[in-house]
């Protein structure tokens, strides 16, 4: 099997980082970045920024890369590259009443850097990548469960 394709948005604003719910209901205490899984025949960017406007609502310019990151299940054989990207908001609101048209973020929330490392949150070097400067690369993060 193939590894699956991933991009995701590291969105700070006013010092608080954007956090989606990692697992579809509310359930898991599990957050990540918002993001998904690339199609074919866009680009990283015009995939992320679907992605995070179904997630969320919001509109986003893509900036750099800065962290990447790999998840894999040995057992199960999933394995997933994630490219994160510096974003900034151009448009929308972050709003309760938003629907994932795909049903799995129900949850949203902007956390401070302090707030982040009191959660559970994948992958382990998001914190980093967020509140500080330069490229990351995390290999083969096993992943968790809800």
């Amino acid at each position: 099997m193939s590894p699956r394709l991933a991009v995701r948005a590291v969105i700070v604003e006013d010092g608080r980082l954007l956090l989606v719910n990692a697992y579809a209901g509310v359930e898991s205490t599990l957050w990540c970045a918002p993001g998904g899984g690339v199609v074919a025949h866009a680009s990283l960017p015009e995939n992320l920024m679907r992605e995070v406007h179904e997630e969320t609502g919001l509109h986003i310019k893509v900036g750099p890369p800065c962290l990447v990151n790999e998840f894999h299940a040995p057992e199960g054989g999933f394995h997933q590259v994630e490219v994160f990207f510096r974003c900034r908001l151009v448009g929308g609101v972050l709003r309760d009443d938003w629907r994932d048209p795909e049903g799995v973020v129900t949850r949203r929330r902007w956390v401070s850097e302090e707030e982040l490392a009191s959660l559970r949150v994948k992958p382990a070097s998001l914190g980093a990548a967020a509140f500080r400067r330069g490229m990351g690369y995390d290999p083969l993060e096993p992943i968790v469960g809800p």
